[in-house]
This record gives C-alpha cells, sequence and structure tokens, in this order.
C-alpha cells in the first residue's frame, strides 16, 4: 500500500459505530449480562469528528481526496449511521452486516474487517480503489475500548496518529506527503509527524461536527450503498468474539454529603469512615 506510481488523490475511509445516545440514559437489561439496548441509537460522537475532519479535507483539497466512503461493521440498523454519515458530505458507504444476535464485534474483529477493506480495497463499485488514510474515532462509548485505530494500523504496518486534536498537511494530499498531527496526551499536548497513508484517531477538540440538513439527507439515499457480509470478505471463520460478558451491575448510588462547621469535624468525620 506504499506509493509506487505517480502522485494521485486519496481516498478516506470513516469507519462509524451505532451506539446508543449519549443523552440517553443506560440501564442494565434483564439477563444482567447487558444494558437495554431498545433505546435512541446514533452514531458514536467520535466518528461523527471523524466524518467531519474528511469532508472538511475534501472541501479544502478537491483535487487531493478522490472519495470519502464511511463503513460500518453491525447489525441490519446499522445502515441508519451510515446515511448520517453520507447527508455529512460522504461519498458512499460500505455495510458489513452481521447479524442482531451476534452484537458488536470487538475491536480486534472490526480491525481485521476493516484490514481487509484496505488491503483489497473494497469500494462501492466493480473496481478496487486504494486508501489512503483511516479517520477513526479515537473509542467507542459504550464499550470505551480506544484499540481499533491502533490494532488496524499494526494490521496494515502504518504509521498512527492518535487522540489527534489538530490536522495540519504540509502540502497537496498524496501517497508520501507529510503531515502533522497534534495530539491529545497526559498533561499538554505532542506533535508528530507522519505520511500517508496512516491511521488517525480524532479527539473531542479536533472539530464541531455539522448538523446533516434535509436536502443532504434526501440526496444520501441516492449515493452508493454495499452490503457485505463476513462470508463475502472470507473472515466468517477468522473474525470471533473471544470474552463473554459475565455480569453488569449499575454503579452504586452516591450518598449524601454532611456540612462540617470548622476543621476538627471535619478530621473526627474522616476518622469515623475509616478515611484517615
Amino acid at each position: 500500500m506504499r506509493p509506487t506510481s505517480a502522485l494521485h488523490a486519496i481516498r478516506v475511509l470513516v469507519p462509524v459505530k451505532r451506539t446508543i445516545d449519549y443523552s440517553v440514559k443506560i440501564r442494565v437489561a434483564s439477563d444482567g449480562k447487558s444494558v437495554d439496548t431498545n433505546a435512541k441509537h446514533a452514531a458514536n460522537p467520535f466518528d461523527e469528528l471523524s466524518i467531519e475532519e474528511a469532508v472538511r479535507l475534501k472541501e479544502k483539497y478537491k483535487d487531493g481526496i478522490s472519495k470519502i466512503t464511511v463503513v460500518s461493521i453491525g447489525p441490519p440498523k446499522s445502515a441508519d449511521v451510515l446515511r448520517t454519515g453520507l447527508a455529512m458530505g460522504a461519498d458512499d458507504a460500505i455495510h458489513v452486516e452481521i447479524p442482531e444476535k451476534d452484537g458488536s464485534l470487538e475491536p480486534l474483529g472490526v480491525s481485521k474487517v476493516l484490514a481487509k477493506i484496505v488491503k483489497e480495497g473494497i469500494s462501492t463499485g466493480d473496481s478496487k480503489e486504494e486508501v489512503g488514510l483511516v479517520i477513526a474515532g479515537k473509542q467507542a462509548i459504550d464499550d470505551d475500548a480506544s484499540q481499533t485505530g491502533q490494532m488496524l494500523a499494526a494490521l496494515l504496518n502504518w504509521p498512527q496518529a492518535t487522540f489527534a486534536s489538530k490536522l495540519e498537511l504540509l502540502g497537496t494530499p498524496d501517497l508520501g506527503q507529510e503531515v502533522q498531527v497534534t495530539r491529545e496526551i497526559d498533561g499538554g499536548l505532542g506533535v508528530v509527524k507522519t505520511k500517508f497513508p496512516f491511521v488517525m484517531t480524532t479527539d473531542l477538540r479536533l472539530n464541531e461536527p455539522r448538523y446533516a440538513s434535509l436536502p443532504n439527507i434526501m440526496k444520501a439515499k441516492k449515493k452508493p450503498f454495499k452490503k457485505l457480509t463476513l462470508k463475502d470478505l472470507g473472515l466468517e471463520n477468522e473474525v470471533k468474539n473471544r470474552l463473554e460478558t459475565l455480569k453488569v451491575t449499575e454503579p452504586p448510588k452516591r450518598q449524601g454529603g454532611t456540612k462540617v462547621k470548622d476543621v476538627d469535624m471535619l478530621v473526627s468525620k474522616l476518622k469515623e469512615a475509616g478515611r484517615i
């Protein structure tokens, strides 16, 4: 996947996951091993940042970005978040559909599917289209794993720039072109330089995602949309979840606080509670 020919525009791949909406109060399901999914769902917020960044790149470098492809790996209802991505400005969508009963794939499984799509240049058309950049959310708000981008970079043997809060292109997008990424790190910011192709994961301060307008929502219905299965990709035996959730419980309810009139009483209360 390294550059071997003349300059050409880059195709951007953006993975999108369907998660329970961030504003919904999560409840434990009756089986005690999962959460109640009978709630409002939406695109993972970090993935919306990824779509927005890809669209901004294409708007700024019209000749440098050939296409933005959004891809989701999940049950049939995941098509909804792909339509959102198309309405925000993506050009086409790929849905790798898995049965509803199987739930979500673990990060390693998702990474293997994405790596297959990238390596084989799978597109919505008949011809193969090389990917030069993957922009993924740094984590999904349901499992908070923060692993898919890093695993994908390892499988592709590509550089990675994770937790990005700023992307600067030092020239027009092209394979081999240098880029600079500002990263959110503990206690401050870090700056790294790398080259296309690479994997980037997005952090909250990268941008503010746009709303999908009604005209764009209508236009999204006519954009190319391809459905695949794990069997179509030859991964039905390679992509298996390895973890089993034994129990899910709600966090303990917070107890009410107590006001104290002076330091002596504060020390006394802390001693009673066994804190000092």
